[in-house]
């Protein structure tokens, strides 16, 4: 008779799963809650302790680790040496070992989880079955997916397993308990103080792509246990989601998180916003970020940080879109979204002042910082020219600032009104940048009299200063920090410029 060992804490389809087996012939030794729900369902079951001869304890920590359990597992019947010895201690060998863990990364996954619940959430006695069973793969059927089980039973009742396909399960498994091990090496590593010295990065496949940036590359979606993030994410309609457009759906959402209270609107081009805006409704937040640079807005992502109504899709309508998304929609809206069969339709939630690292890829291995959460800190920006922003100066470099920590370095933000005019992103000098945003706002027909200004990192010489104030620009915002920040001052004042210094630079390579 073959001889299954079941023990899992997610009971999704176990019960099925053993009924299956029983009608196949299998003695089937279970453990705990496990044994109950079992034989409640009317499946026979030998108990562990029965196996073993010795209870479970220390509350449960102790029930499986045990020779007759473990030699059980890892015994190769194929060799007679192993054989003889089980034979002298009366153990019988087990031919599959369906195991699944304590949800350690489910309690960790609670803000208000406590050091020793997470701490008795961590297997022990699981995963070492579950390796034991892995590493003798070619004998023991290791099964630790519940998805897997349908499948097992069919294959079972063809016959025997094939060789390719145990070995897919051990691989399955030592991926498993290796994310297992590096969720609870995250937990207990102090990475708020110091970072790690040794890190590992788990991830889990969640879609195969069509191609990667270009057509020649292959590409998958792979999402972490945390932080939150594009695992969160919905498709409600449209095509299948590009290797590009995922990275303009992560900037976009990232764009319009900085406000809280307001309804933002991003406009998302090459993961860089071509138009930010806020309004009184999505709809309006909408208007105003496509005006922004309505040419670039042709074939953007578009992102709110709100719930997206009919009036907002109404307003989407004659602009040719990618991608649409929000934390939710209405029904009326998906309902005119639907009318543009292949424009996709995206929820992710907002996500804001998440903590954790952050992970840049290089070759060779990855760049590890502090995950970037935007805090405006208000009272650590000092005005440093003679002249004062005005009350309305001060409001567009507040929105202005939140800006331009979305684009990319170097980077220079126009804004009126709580309404990016024109933005120059990417440029190898600020003055550069500071060029391009005038350009870009004249060319989409915005007035630059009056129009403050936010720049992501210090003017490095009067030049640039000079430059916006050729076009009209009465007020910027600027970390400060340059060897020639008096200079820059002085030019401001001679400008007749208001000028606020925030002591935060806010780069984005």
């Amino acid at each position: 008779m073959p001889r299954a060992l079941i023990s899992v804490s997610d009971k999704r389809g176990i019960l099925p799963f053993a009924e299956g087996l029983a009608r196949l012939g299998w003695e089937i030794v279970s453990t705990g809650g496990t044994a109950t729900l079992l034989r409640e369902g009317g499946v026979a079951v030998t108990a562990a302790d029965e196996v073993t001869g010795f209870p479970e304890m220390l509350d449960g920590r102790v029930k499986t680790l045990h020779p007759r359990i473990h030699a059980g597992i890892l015994a190769r019947p194929d060799r007679a040496e192993h054989l003889r010895q089980l034979g002298e201690q009366a153990i019988t060998r087990f031919d599959l070992v369906a195991v699944n863990l304590y949800p350690f990364q489910a309690t960790i996954a609670n803000p208000g989880v406590k050091f020793e619940d997470a701490i008795e959430n961590i297997d022990v006695g699981g995963p070492a079955m579950l390796r034991s069973a892995a590493k003798n793969f070619e004998f023991v059927l290791p099964v630790v997916d519940p998805k897997d089980y349908p499948r097992v039973i069919d294959l079972l009742n063809r016959g025997e397993i094939d060789l390719d396909t145990r070995r897919e399960l051990a691989a399955k498994v030592f991926t498993h308990t290796a994310d297992y091990d590096n969720a609870i090496a995250g937990y207990l590593t102090p990475w708020r103080d110091t970072l790690p010295a040794r890190v590992t990065l788990s991830m889990e496949r969640r879609q195969v792509l069509r191609y990667g940036e270009n057509p020649q590359q292959r590409a998958g979606l792979y999402v972490t246990e945390e932080p939150r993030g594009i695992g969160d994410l919905t498709q409600r309609q449209g095509k299948e989601l590009s290797f590009n457009n995922l990275l303009d759906i992560d900037a976009a959402m990232m764009a319009v998180a900085a406000w809280t209270s307001q309804v933002a609107c991003a406009v998302i081009k090459h993961t860089t916003p071509c138009g930010l805006a806020l309004g009184h409704s999505a709809a309006a937040a909408f208007e105003r970020a496509r005006a922004a640079d309505p040419v670039s807005s042709f074939g953007s992502v578009i992102a709110f940080n709100t719930v997206v109504d009919r009036q907002a899709a109404d307003a989407m309508a004659d602009l040719f879109i990618e991608v649409v998304v929000a934390p939710a929609f209405h029904t009326d809206a998906l309902a005119r979204f639907a009318e543009k069969k292949n424009l996709r339709v995206v929820e992710l939630p907002v996500v804001r002042g998440q903590a954790g690292l952050d992970w840049k890829k290089i070759r060779g291995g990855f760049l590890i910082q502090d995950q970037f959460t935007f805090n405006a800190n208000e009272d650590a920006w000092r005005t440093v020219t003679t002249r004062e922003p005005t009350p309305h100066e001060l409001n567009d470099l507040r929105f202005a600032w939140a800006a331009v920590t979305m684009v990319k370095s170097n980077a220079i933000v126009l804004a009126r009104d709580e309404q990016t005019i024109g933005i120059g992103a990417g440029q190898m000098s600020r003055i550069d940048a500071s060029f391009l945003a005038v350009h870009k706002a004249r060319q989409s027909g915005h007035r630059t009299t009056g129009a403050a200004l936010a720049s992501d990192g210090f003017f490095p010489f009067p030049d640039g200063v000079e430059e916006v104030a050729r076009a009209g620009v009465r007020a910027i915002i600027q970390p400060g920090g340059s060897v020639r920040d008096a200079e820059v001052i002085a030019i401001a004042n001679q400008l007749d410029i208001a000028m606020v210094m925030t002591g935060v630079r806010m780069f984005r390579h």
